[in-house]
């Protein structure tokens, strides 16, 4: 009976981690793709070397630049085929545009990065220009919408454990009824009655808890291990877990659901 409320609540968190895990990388790509200071400045297949070098002359002059990098077709080409893909590799050379990848340092976040910008995508050897703040833009409202569901999966466990706890230990203290009856009996108070109970139920809460953690853990160790490569060259960042203080605060959460759920349980059925 205990583990299967263990479990069930286990399962409720899985959900709840696994969300709280979406939001929290959702946010830190999305404050990276905004702030990051970083524009790809795609030339034009014509570009003479002569023009792109004035070109990233120009911007090594440019308030605010702190590097500024020549990509050529090739490497850009060579990058992109270490994820390994067949179909990137059976393209020529010519499909991946050089380019200028230009670091800023604007830490009043100013908009010196959009202004470069704009500027650049005038210049005649100038194919495209892409900062990246326009995707962090998109991501802010993924981030809302990751943000809301977990809030619902939040009520959703909240319920969940009160439910399940709350089920368990009516039906333990069902089964100890004689015993509970006999503590009563020798002048045994509600306090000292209910406090085991309130015990098993914080620790079946702290326990699906902690099993759910480590699932995702393992879910996340996997994944992380077989598509980091990817991910990373794709956006840029390496997923990561949830911090410490997160970790433990679920497993907190969990024990206290518990605890709470057995207390109330227990109150009403004593009194009764």
């Amino acid at each position: 009976m205990q583990l299967s409320s263990v479990f069930s609540v286990g399962v409720a968190f899985i959900c709840l981690i696994s969300a709280l895990l979406i939001v929290t990388n959702v946010d830190e790509l999305r404050a990276r793709w905004m702030h990051n200071g970083r524009a790809s400045v795609y030339l034009q297949a014509n570009a003479a070397p002569e023009e792109v070098e004035a070109i990233a002359q120009a911007l090594q002059k440019t308030r605010g630049v702190v590097r500024v990098e020549r990509v050529s077709s090739e490497a850009a080409r060579d990058e992109l085929l270490k994820s390994g893909d067949e179909i990137l590799a059976s393209l020529p050379p010519e499909a991946f545009p050089a380019s200028l990848e230009v670091r800023v340092f604007d830490p009043e976040q100013s908009g010196a990065l959009s202004r470069m910008a704009e500027k650049l995508r005038f210049l005649p050897k100038v194919e495209a220009v892409e900062t990246y703040e326009a995707w962090g833009e998109k991501l802010a409202g993924v981030l809302g919408s990751a943000r809301t569901a977990a809030a619902v999966l939040a009520l959703v466990v909240l319920g969940t454990v009160v439910s399940v706890v709350g089920s368990t230990i009516r039906l333990s203290l069902q089964r100890r009824r004689i015993e509970v009856q006999v503590l009563k009996v020798v002048g045994a108070t509600d306090d000292y009655v209910r406090r085991p109970f309130v015990l098993e139920g914080a620790a079946q809460g702290a326990l699906g808890a902690l099993g759910a953690l480590v699932v995702v853990i393992v879910v996340f160790l996997a994944a992380h291990a077989r598509f980091d490569s990817e991910l990373t060259l794709l956006l840029g960042t390496s997923p990561r877990f949830l911090p410490w203080y997160a970790i433990a605060a679920l497993v907190a959460l969990g024990g206290l659901l518990g605890a709470i759920s057995a207390h109330l349980n227990l109150k009403k059925l004593l009194a009764a």
